[in-house]
């Protein structure tokens, strides 16, 4: 049998630490990958003169599967964000962000899970029609909403939901204000919701539920929404569970996924062995999923739950003194 080949991009600052983490415990787990390295952002731009090099774009379309690490993209420099990039050159339509409560973090909440599943390639984040008056004085951005892309949006969800047992869908809008946009994404949810009778559905306009999430977020299953507010929403949500650092980020298209953490590249502690590696470790447990290794996905999330609650060899930021090497080596050791 041929081996899965997975496109790994370790990306910028703690990236390479953390992607390594990742592919020690998937080495351990028995997944037996192929890996095809490529670079992108910062790297990128140092060894190919741009953040994101045709030889990157043609490894991920031909291995179908990448496993990514933070990537940076410079400020006010004109560049396009690499991540916008990659979601739309593979019509990522489908952001896929769940937050679990793990015992033994520093997180205000425990049992929260939560999946927010926020569409990828319209919305505020289209890139059209962003313009800046010569003088500086005015500036425009262009929301663009389809039918098309709300209903693959929607109906992604629910079938999620029916999938993996859960029992609510709550789609996010402001239909209220934003008639046209939001209004339509609001209009596809009422009629895709129908037919799925046997999953409970509500709605929510977007301010109110970023204030139900902090209040009762136990009330949320699966959150759907739209481009902008589902970045909002999502990082609002790993602060229910302590924090980006716990939480990871899946790139689903109808032929192509890109599995990544979702927390920037921080390059203050970069080569200094201190980064958590648990949301690009949880990234590669959804990159089990999505490729039906369920076993291999339940090992990882066991041993990462039980490194997390016993305390063994954490790293500071779950309340421990050590650093990612020791981090992954309690991982390794239970796996």
């Amino acid at each position: 049998m041929t081996k899965q080949r997975i496109t790994v991009i370790r990306g910028d600052g703690i990236g390479p630490d953390i992607i390594d983490s990742a592919l020690q415990v998937l080495d351990k787990v028995g997944c037996d990958f192929e890996y095809d390295f490529a670079d992108a952002g910062l790297m990128a731009l140092e060894n190919h003169g741009e953040l994101l090099p045709q030889e990157t774009l043609d490894l991920i379309a031909k291995n179908k599967v990448a496993l990514k690490g933070p990537l940076t993209t410079p400020v006010g420099e004109g560049f396009t964000s690499i991540n916008v990039s990659l979601r739309k050159k593979f019509q990522l339509y489908a952001n896929l962000r769940p937050v679990i409560s793990f015992k033994g973090t520093k997180a205000r909440y425990q049992d929260i899970d939560i999946v927010t599943v926020r569409e990828n390639t319209e919305g505020m984040y289209c890139g059209l029609g962003q313009t800046v008056s010569a003088d500086g004085s005015h500036a425009e951005a262009k929301s663009v909403i389809t039918r098309a892309g709300a209903e693959r949006i929607l109906v992604y969800a629910y079938e999620m939901a029916r999938r993996d047992n859960r029992k609510k869908v709550t789609a996010v809008h402001k239909a209220n204000i934003l008639k046209s946009t939001s209004g339509l994404f609001l209009k596809v949810a009422r009629e895709v919701a129908q037919r799925y009778p046997d999953i409970e559905s509500n709605e929510m306009i977007v301010d109110n539920a970023c204030m139900q999430l902090v209040m009762n977020p136990h009330q949320f299953d699966v959150i759907v929404t739209t481009n902008l507010f589902g970045d909002i929403l999502s990082d609002l949500c790993a602060g229910l569970v302590g924090g980006l650092g716990m939480a990871p980020g899946a790139n689903i298209g109808t032929d192509c996924a890109i599995f990544e953490a979702v927390h920037g590249s921080a390059p203050d502690i970069a080569g200094k062995n201190l980064a958590n590696p648990t949301s690009v470790i949880l990234a590669s447990v959804q990159m089990l999923e999505y490729l039906k290794m369920g076993e291999q996905a339940d090992k990882i999330r066991h041993a990462l739950k039980d490194v997390i609650e016993s305390g063994d060899r954490t790293t500071r930021d779950l309340g421990g003194v050590h650093g990612t090497s020791d981090f992954t080596q309690a991982l390794l050791e239970r796996l």
